[in-house]
């Protein structure tokens, strides 16, 4: 049968983007592809008809499978097909998820499941945002209860103006890069890397975006109210009983008030909350499984109503802070001593140790996938290990939370990075997270730019970060600076705000309401620019500038550029000559392109000896330059002396001594060294 296709389209920035439906996957909940240019992106939407036990929450796994054929290339694995996600489809597929969760029932526990393919890639149109878009509307069009649709929209700034959902082209030019979701009344969840741009057009950008996104939720509207199935409204709800909540609330408020009027420290306050919570459950439950786990989600939502309460009404935070203070600061660097650069960055009970390597060029990550980049050479890795919130867990490798969070922290410092050109190295960053009380990610940002500043890495300035939070209701909302593990779970928004004394370097913002105006966060802006400033200020107190030169340790890169009809002699047969220089002077030698050498070591002697060589193996004779060479030949007539690599003259026998000689081997044989001037060069 003839599948009935239906298509839909919108102008978003004066281009065209076109839903399709009805034409792929016609068992799915949900299935949409959505195209830009010849960017192509399908989306399925699906929920389980059954509920998932045991759980406290909402099930949700968003899924993007970058497939490599979208942009006519084979992946490069052995195998030859896509394994384990790429870091663009782990941070696509996060920024999907955050942008829809919270629209969905917060009491359904039947699983729901968003699955994107790239189709087809242009390395023009971005993908990321377009997922979002198709992800949206497979949700709406599906039998799935969900409160969107949302738009998406990508804000750059090229000379001094906004583009909406600019291409790679255009974002090469652009100060910022700026990703903001929303449905038709507010902001859902924002991320940013941007060149040190300040709040105001900070906040100017998220208006245009709102604004901007406002046609594709019109088209999702349209596409719902033709096509869409029926929504399930008689799912089996997981929502606490009210009268189970009062009982929990008349045992346990009073306690709980007064446990969060004692400033405990994270461990004294969960030990007494478990507790707590243990001797309700056991008081009303007994050894009923199912009670029990009842009673403990009501004791959670008490327990989150009263910290809530507490901030709102009478402005006390968990830990006793002003809505706007910054929690204790200590730093110190050059903590590892072999490493090429450390630093310890402490704030409050979160802490992170991060370390700095420099590496040759060709030690960059090589990139498999969708996008026009091929290489990075500043990496960020974060880790996150379980005894920094005293459990235990397998080690299996980066979670996605890891992947990014790495990845936000390596935003912040990308454009303060000194230009390869000045700086040729490759920089990796490694954040171990030590303990964890609230914004690791931010505590990343920091200690990275200590590390950095330790090694010596020749930033434009110092970045730092901050995490803030929100607590709302109806109207009424408080904004707080620094916020720790409990405020971020209990609380209503998670947004990190990073940059340096200039400006902003990098955003996101994840929130767990139906969405935000733009006002509050511009006034989140500001709060958190004042917080950033406080931050800052502590690390500097510890090392106030990059170090002016790299630790004797630390590899030294030093360049050289050659012709580029003279790579083949420095590389050699099978790469015979580059090898016998490495394995004589201990450097490591990479060769660009455009015929840069670049010859990394710590010892300067080896440096200069390969410079050396390389120079000879590239150098063109001089008319009129002496030269100390060897005899490779000898005729009747003349040595063949070579004067540079590859490179040998005729000295004629008349001209191999000061008087008359009747043989050439009576003054040179092969193997000699002699001195010699060109007088002629033949370039035939």
């Amino acid at each position: 049968m003839k599948p009935d296709v239906k298509q839909y389209t919108t102008s978003v920035g004066g281009e065209t983007i076109t839903f399709e439906t009805g034409k792929l996957a016609g068992q799915a909940g949900g299935a949409v592809t959505i195209q830009l240019g010849d960017t192509l992106i399908f989306v399925a939407a699906t929920m389980s008809t059954q509920t998932r036990e045991g759980i406290n929450f909402f099930p949700l796994t968003v899924d993007y499978e970058e497939r490599l054929y979208a942009g006519g290339r084979i992946p490069g694995s052995f195998f030859r097909r896509e394994g384990r996600p790429s870091e663009n489809a782990i941070l696509t597929a996060r920024l999907t998820d955050r942008t829809l969760r919270p629209l969905f029932p917060k009491d359904m526990r039947n699983d729901v499941q968003v699955i994107m393919y790239s189709l087809s890639a242009d390395t023009e149109n971005i993908i990321d945002i377009l997922a979002i878009n198709a992800a949206s509307a497979a949700v709406m069009i599906s039998n799935i209860p969900w409160g969107g649709p949302v738009g998406a929209v990508r804000i750059g700034r090229v000379d001094g103006d906004f583009v909406v959902n600019p291409t790679y082209s255009q974002l090469n030019k652009s100060d910022l890069d700026l990703r903001v979701a929303g449905t038709k009344e507010a902001i859902m969840t924002v991320e940013c890397a941007a060149s040190e741009v300040d709040e105001e057009t900070i906040t100017k950008a998220l208006d245009f975006a709102h604004e901007s996104l406002q046609p594709l939720i019109e088209v999702q509207f349209q596409m719902t109210a033709e096509i869409g199935k029926d929504k399930v409204k008689d799912y089996p709800s997981f929502a606490i009983d009210e009268d189970l909540k009062a009982k929990v609330s008349e045992r346990a408020s009073a306690p709980l008030e007064n446990l969060y009027s004692q400033n405990l420290s994270k461990d004294e306050r969960d030990e007494n909350l478990n507790t707590l919570r243990d001797e309700i459950v056991t008081e009303m439950a007994g050894e009923d499984e199912e009670l029990t786990s009842r009673v403990r989600e009501a004791f959670e939502a008490i327990n989150k109503s009263i910290v809530r309460e507490r901030i709102l009404e009478q402005g006390l935070r968990p830990d006793g802070r002003e809505t706007t203070e910054i929690r204790p600061i200590w730093c110190e660097v050059e903590y590892s001593p072999r490493a090429h650069g450390s630093g310890i960055f402490t704030r409050g009970e979160t802490q992170v140790v991060t370390i700095a390597t420099l590496g040759t060029p060709r030690e960059a990550q090589n990139l498999d996938n969708l996008t026009p980049f091929e290489v990075k050479r500043y990496m960020h890795h974060y880790n996150f290990p379980p005894f920094s919130v005293g459990e235990t867990r397998f080690l299996r490798g980066s979670t996605r939370r890891e992947v990014g969070h790495g990845a936000l922290a390596e935003k912040a410092l990308l454009s303060v990075l000194p230009e390869e050109k000045d700086f040729p190295y490759t920089m990796r960053v490694v954040s171990e997270c030590m303990s964890s009380n609230g914004s690791t990610s931010m505590a990343s940002v920091c200690g990275s730019t200590l590390a950095l500043m330790d090694t010596g890495v020749p930033i434009s300035a110092p970045v730092s970060g901050i995490a803030m939070g929100l607590v709302m209701d109806k109207d009424k909302y408080i904004i707080l600076s620094d916020i720790q593990g409990l405020e971020d779970h209990l609380g209503d928004m998670d947004f990190k705000v990073a940059g340096t004394d200039n400006g902003i370097t990098a955003l996101q913002m994840d929130i767990k309401i139906s969405g935000l105006s733009p006002a509050i966060l511009a006034e989140a802006l500001q709060q958190a620019k004042e917080g950033r400033a406080h931050i800052l200020n502590e690390m500097l107190k510890v090392i106030p500038a990059p170090r002016p030169d790299l630790k004797e340790h630390t590899p030294r890169i030093t360049t050289v550029l050659i012709p580029v009809d003279k790579i083949g002699a420095v590389i050699g047969p099978g790469g015979k000559t580059i090898r016998s220089i490495q394995e004589e002077t201990g450097a490591k030698i990479d060769i660009a392109e455009d015929g840069t050498v670049f010859i990394a070591t710590s010892d300067g002697d080896s440096a200069r000896m390969a410079k050396e060589r390389i120079e000879a193996l590239t150098e063109t004779p001089e008319v009129g330059r002496i030269y100390t060479g060897k005899v490779v030949r000898v005729t009747d007539f003349g040595a063949f002396v070579e004067i540079i690599p590859g490179t040998d003259g005729l000295v004629h026998i008349s001209q191999l001594d000061s008087e008359r000689i009747d043989r050439v081997e009576d003054v040179a044989n092969v193997g000699d060294e002699i001195t010699v001037m060109v007088t002629n060069i033949d370039n035939t």
